[in-house]
Parts: C-alpha cells; structure tokens; sequence
C-alpha cells in the first residue's frame, strides 16, 4: 500500500468483500469491461462531439501508453485542473489504466491551493488548460515547477503549450510507439488510491483523501442506484467534474457503469444550458443549491422542453423546500432529490418514493446497509433521536484516514474507526437525517467550503491588521458568504478592497475572497473565552437586515 494511506482494517475489508461491495478491481479493470460491453453508445457529449464509449476507450489507451512513454508510473501522483471538457475524462481513465493517481484540484484553484497539491502529493506531473479567461495556468505552472523540483511534467490544454510543457491534444493525436500489451503487465492493487479528493477541511488549505478502487467504484455503483440511472439517460455536468459529486456520486462514473451518456458543459448560464437539456434529452441534473436558484429564476426557463428531466440531484448544501417546490412546479416531470455527501466518503439520498413531508425537510438516509452512522454529543455519546449530535460514520466507502496527516487523524477519527464530519444533525422519525448546523469553521458559499481559519492567517499578514475573525453571513442565493471582521492596528483602517488585492497577491481562489469587512474594536467572545462567531453572524445579519429591505425568499 501506498506510504501515508491509513488501511481498512482487515476484518472490515473481509466484510465488504463477503458481502459484494468490493469486487478486487481497479477501476481500469472495472471501465474495460463497461468500455467493450457499450462500444457503440455514445458515453460524452461535449457539443458539436458525440463520444463512444470505443473512442473513450481508445482515447484514453492512447493517453495511457505516452504517460507510460514519459515515465510516469503506478502509485505516481497527478495533479488534474482541467474543465468539463472531453480531455479531462480521457486523461482520468488514462491514468487509471497506469494505476497513476490524480489528485481533483477544481478550476478556481491558483497558485497557493495548486502548489500546496503539488508539495503534498509530491506530485510528478501537472495537467491544466492554457488559459481560462484572463488567468494564464502556464505562468502559474511555470513557478510551481521552479519551487517543485518533484514535479517533472505539466501537460497543457489548449493552443498555447510554452517549451517544455506538454501538449495533451498532441499526445492524443499522435501513436506513442508502445505495444497496448505493455498495460496487460501493469499491477493495480485496488487497495490502494484510484483518486486523491480534497477536503474541505477548517484548517488551512485541504487535505487529501485517498479513495481506493474498490470503495470508490462500489461509491459510484451504489449511488447510481439511489438516482434510478436507466441505459437511455444522460447527465448534464456543469458543476467541475473533478468534484466528487459530479465525478462517482453517481456523477459521470455512475452513469458510464449503466451504458448512459454524460453531458458536459464549460457554462453554467441558462442560455447555455437550458437549450443543452432541450436537445439532449437530459434526465439528470447535478447541481448546488445557488446554481438551481438561478435556473429557475430566469425568465426563459419556460421557453424550453425540459419534460426529458426525471431527476434534479442537489448536494453541498442545504435545499430550501421552496426551492424544492418550484423547482418541481417549472420543471412536472422531474423530482428534486437531496443528498447529503462529502469527499470522505458516506452518502445519504433522500429516496424518490419518501413522502412529500420527508422528501422536502430531510437529506435522505444512508445508501449501503453497512454506512454505520451514529449521532454522538462532545463525549462520543450517542444522542436520542430527535436531539443533536455530530454526525460520526464508518463503511466500505468511508476513508480511515487522510493522507500523511497522522495528528489530524487522532482527531478526526475514533478509536474504533468512526470519522468525525462536524456536522450536526438530528434524526427525522422517517429515519432519515435533518442538517442542525456544524461544529467545523467552514463557510458554506454556494457549496464550497472555505475554511475560516485559511483564510484568517492570510488576513493577519497584512500590515494594517492586528486581529481578523472570519464568519458567514448570510446570503438568499448562495446561503453564505464570508466576512470579515477585523480589528486594524492603531492609526490604521482597513477597506474590502484593499484586503482582496492583498490577498489575490497571496494567489488565493477567487471564492475564497471575503466579500465584506466589518471593522471592529474588540470580538465577542463565548463563555470558553473563543471568539464568538455565532455572535458576529448574529450581528452582520442584523446590520445587513438595516441596510436593505428584506429580500424575498426564493
């Protein structure tokens, strides 16, 4: 196994595999047999390009046998901060095929969040798009190989591939000389990592989380399940692929498994997307909650077909159930269906059939008959039901451990194996789970998480600031965002602008960036002598509250 991976313990692993969860598969021994078993159906959709599952399978044996070429070998780490385009999932399958592993950096993240990747991983390559918008991914690529000297490779996508670096589209249109025989001798032990997600972890930038093939692969199976995926469907990606939810939950591995089509999209915009849906006969929408506020918000949702739509999937967030009720309202043929997840592993759903009641108010229950979930008080007691408890899980799909980080996992886990989310929630008398809160400093923006405590020991490095305290505040379409609240040295102010200047410099992603600054003399502070955070929310809310009229809910 690979050093710094925390194992199942062996009676666990024998469980799971007496009871069919994990079958011994890499996931390249998984996607082969789904390649040739669909050869000609068309597995993407990256408009005007209809992609087979033969063309994915030929494309990202291609891909495999240059990474090969190169020197890249199983258990090497990749860092992949690519867009939902069609080069993502050949290079993802590509790198199975190598036993390689990818670690799922997102499209916002720069130059902090990526070298951090990079140094924790030890990474030996960097796959990325030249550019997006205004912001040069080579320049940013270029200084981390200087400061990095593990990182031998970046492969780039698009049309402006400095000396140096790699083109992938090249790579893809070019034969690498090598036999495919060479993969046949290739070990995978599905024991160890296929993915290296990120967490959205309150201390600093994420840690990863190693998902192995055997759990990531039943993860996406037993998901898939809970969606009702038929041969004929097709799931709209507009959220980032590399995500764990768009990419195994079911998300575009589910959807490969039952012979379906993924839908990929580089925009978000309903011109854009509700067309999209028209003319694909999209089923299954995958989105956050501020996403779908903006869907069924604009004014032209009702000049498209969108009666394909069975299932709208929501996750990252708590959905409103008036979100929920108009969603359904412009969209009859479809059901919203919550799910409560995270990168870790444990899923809920709620389930298509629930009541209406429990459909609207919950986040589902667990997917697998042995997610092990208890709701525990600050002593690890479990709590009646209908009280709040922090949410404590353990399964064949749940991580033990993060990577190499030994002291935050004696925090993070019990003794016995439970990890510990920092959610709070209670349980609903159908059984399934309602979100209280949380216990972790996170601030929830439109499903991303963003760490206070990142972005606080940022602040404190600018000159005019002598103390900063980081807390949400609310917001109707993304359900939080960040403000903060600052206490200048004497003599000195501090402006909103001035402080996401001083921390673009920094080379933070731009969702990170506070959104208000809240000048202060002094913190609240709690009976334990902390700052108060509840208090500074409290606050925040009341003054924004002043401010504006109230807003109407969506």
């Amino acid at each position: 196994m690979l050093d710094g991976v925390v194992p199942f313990p062996p009676e666990y692993a024998a469980r799971y595999r007496q009871k069919g969860y994990w079958e011994d598969k890499s996931l390249a021994a998984v996607f082969d047999e789904i390649f040739l078993k669909f050869a000609d159906r068309v597995a993407i959709v990256a408009h005007p390009e209809r992609i087979t599952y033969r063309d994915l399978s030929q494309r990202s044996e291609r891909l495999a046998l240059h990474l090969i070429k190169l020197g890249i070998k199983p258990l090497d780490r990749v860092v992949v901060q690519l867009p939902n385009v069609p080069e993502f999932v050949y290079l993802y399958f590509a790198l199975q095929k190598v036993g390689a592993i990818p670690v799922m950096a997102l499209p916002p993240h720069r130059y902090r969040e990526v070298r951090h990747f990079v140094d924790a991983a030890k990474a030996v390559a960097y796959a990325c798009p030249d550019r997006l918008g205004d912001f040069s991914f080579t320049e940013m690529a270029e200084k981390i190989q200087k400061e990095c000297p593990c990182l031998r490779f970046v492969l780039v996508v698009g049309e402006n591939v400095p000396p140096g670096f790699i083109s992938l589209r090249k790579l893809l249109a070019e034969d690498s000389g090598l036999s495919p025989d060479v993969l046949n001798h290739i070990h995978i032990d599905p024991t160890d990592p296929a993915v290296f997600q990120l967490s959205g972890g309150t201390t600093g930038v994420p840690k990863l989380i190693p998902r192995t093939h055997n759990d990531y692969a039943y993860n996406s199976k037993i998901a898939g399940a809970a969606v009702d995926i038929q041969p004929q469907d097709a799931l709209l990606l507009v959220l980032p692929v590399a995500h764990n939810l768009p990419l195994a939950c079911p998300g575009i591995q589910g959807f490969l498994m039952r012979g379906a089509r993924a839908v990929l999209s580089t925009s978000t915009q309903p011109k854009d997307v509700f067309p999209l849906i028209e003319r694909e006969k999209v089923t299954h929408l995958a989105v956050v909650p501020a996403l779908l506020i903006k869907w069924i918000n604009d004014p032209s949702i009702g000049q498209y077909d969108l009666s394909s739509v069975r299932v709208v999937q929501s996750g990252g967030q708590r959905l409103q159930p008036e979100v929920r009720r108009k969603t359904e309202d412009l969209i009859p043929s479809a059901k919203v269906i919550e799910n409560f997840g995270m990168a870790e592993g444990l899923l809920t759903f709620v389930r298509r059939d629930d009541p209406e009641e429990v459909r609207m108010e919950t986040v589902g229950r667990q997917i697998c008959p042995d997610d092990e979930v208890k709701l525990v008080d600050d002593e690890g007691l479990e709590v009646p039901d209908g009280e709040v408890g922090e949410l404590a899980c353990r399964g064949p799909y749940t991580l033990r451990g993060y990577y190499h980080a030994p002291e935050h996992n004696a925090r993070a886990f019990t003794p016995d194996g439970f990890y510990l989310t920092g959610d709070l929630m209670r349980r609903h008398p159908s059984g399934n789970y309602i979100v209280a809160g949380r216990k972790k400093d996170l601030i929830n923006r439109g499903g991303e998480k963003i760490s206070a405590e990142e972005i606080e020991n940022l602040i404190l490095g600018h000159p005019a600031v002598q103390n900063v305290a980081c807390a949400p505040m609310p917001d109707p379409v993304l359900g939080e965002r960040t403000c903060a609240f600052i206490i200048p040295k004497p003599g000195s102010t501090v402006t909103l602008q001035e402080l996401v200047r001083f921390l673009l410099e920094a080379g933070i992603a731009k969702y990170k960036l506070p959104e208000r600054v809240e000048l202060m003399d002094e913190f609240p502070l709690s009976h334990f002598g902390k700052v108060s955070k509840a208090t500074l929310t409290k606050q925040v809310t009341e003054k924004m509250a002043k401010e504006a009229p109230a807003q109407p809910r969506p």
